[in-house]
């Protein structure tokens, strides 16, 4: 009991030993794929300390021992192409979501071959005295060549936890701060865990607010019921969303990702003729909207072609202090003259950040209006391939599979009312 006392009055945490654990899984290929999800057993080594004290942030490390499955025979996956987040679900003395994230590095995988995912970090700031257990819990594979696509992996049974952590008081500030290691962005959609947790940054060295270093925080992906009106009538449409942030100072840049969102043309569009913009709702304890718009289409598009919305990005500066939410909100498509607004059926959190009040926050009642910067040009879209029992392999090899991404019907209604109205001369 002394020899532990003593650990807990020494400046860092104490080690402790990975626990392995494995769950049956299902991965669920990229929808415009429309292969059927995979069955599978994922095994993982969780490594976190064994004691720690209130007000400590403590890593959490995530070792993939297994993947729910091998890369099917289809295509063979490039070295560093490769990234993998998740979720752990901490329990007991405290709840909370810790994202984790792994950087883009994979030695080349074969067809038929195990799938090799790099080791994802997170941490974990402790509020409360006691014990906290951690559960690993749903993951996300991201493959970003040939084009950037998803696989999502969840339990399909409960999972037993991993690692705990004994808290002991330390007398310290908790403010609780969940958060992934900042490693390259996906150049498509990321990842997320299908049940939204709630995903905050993690300060490297400093508190929010403070203005030291920039944190980036994937958001979870929210399947958001649209309500949109067109120039030619009301149309419904649901499309996957996600909300990201990257910590700058006391603001953060977010960027808006759309996935699925993808149609044909039905005319020739010229340049700079469709562009979209969002007002992101906030809660929890800020108030107000913050406005992200994506660049307009740089090149005409040809009909038929495939076309879809851009990243979105603007910036948020709190307008409170505490813990506070991002959803998506009405979404605005200009085309060719004509506005269709879509309006979310009901409000899903994507992302949850600790914030800092700052100087002409959004706090207040009204718009929250950052520098929105270009975001990637070209739709969140994405192909992939695969055979049953395995993972679904990403990427298309010949023009032929890059065209079916228009073929999407889901969501294409976002950006179709707006395009079908202006067609001079011809039958609507």
């Amino acid at each position: 009991m002394l020899g532990g006392a003593g650990l807990l009055l020494g400046v860092s945490a104490a080690p402790a030993q990975a626990a392995e654990v494995s769950y049956a899984t299902e991965c669920v290929p990229p929808p415009i794929s429309g292969l059927p999800p995979v069955q599978g057993t994922t095994t993982v080594a969780v490594d976190a300390p064994a004691q720690a004290r209130t007000g400590d942030e403590v890593e959490i490390v995530w070792t993939f021992v297994r993947a729910a499955s091998k890369n099917p025979d289809i295509l063979d996956l490039a070295e560093d192409t490769v990234q993998p987040t998740g979720t752990l679900k901490a329990a007991g003395a405290q709840t909370a979501d810790v994202v984790l994230r792994g950087p883009r590095e994979n030695p080349p995988i074969p067809k038929g071959g195990e799938m090799k995912l790099s080791t994802m970090k997170g941490t974990l700031k402790l509020t409360s005295p006691g014990e906290v257990t951690l559960t690993p819990d749903a993951y996300t594979i991201n493959v970003n060549r040939p084009i950037s696509t998803d696989t999502v992996c969840t339990p399909k049974e409960p999972v037993r936890p991993a690692a705990t952590i004994t808290v002991t008081d330390g007398g310290g500030d908790p403010g609780g701060t969940t958060g992934g290691e900042p490693t390259d962005e996906p150049t498509g959609p990321t990842p997320t865990p299908t049940d939204p947790p709630t995903s905050t940054p993690s300060p490297s060295g400093s508190e929010p607010g403070d203005g030291g270093g920039q944190d980036a925080v994937t958001g979870e992906e929210v399947q958001v019921p649209y309500a949109c009106k067109t120039p030619i009538g009301d149309r419904n449409a649901t499309s996957p969303v996600r909300i990201d942030a990257t910590r700058d100072g006391g603001s953060f840049a977010l960027t808006v990702r759309f996935r699925g969102s993808v149609m044909d043309s039905p005319a020739d569009i010229p340049k700079g003729s469709v562009k979209p913009s969002m007002e992101v709702v906030l809660g929890g304890a800020d108030r107000g909207t913050v406005h992200v718009e994506g660049p307009a289409n740089a090149e005409a598009i040809k009909a038929g072609d495939p076309i879809g919305i851009p990243d979105l990005t603007g910036t948020y500066r709190p307008g409170a202090s505490g813990r506070s939410t991002l959803a998506p909100g009405v979404l605005t498509v200009e085309a060719l003259g004509t506005t269709t607004t879509c309006t979310p059926e009901k409000s899903l959190v994507s992302l949850t950040l600790d914030t800092t009040e700052q100087e002409g926050g959004a706090n207040g009642g009204g718009p929250a209006r950052g520098a929105a910067g270009g975001g990637a040009a070209g739709g969140a879209a994405g192909g992939s391939s695969a055979v049953s029992g395995g993972l679904a392999a990403t990427g298309a090899d010949d023009r032929g599979s890059l065209k079916a991404l228009g073929l999407v019907g889901g969501t294409l209604l976002l950006l179709g009312g707006a395009v079908f109205t202006f067609l001079p001369g011809r039958p609507r």
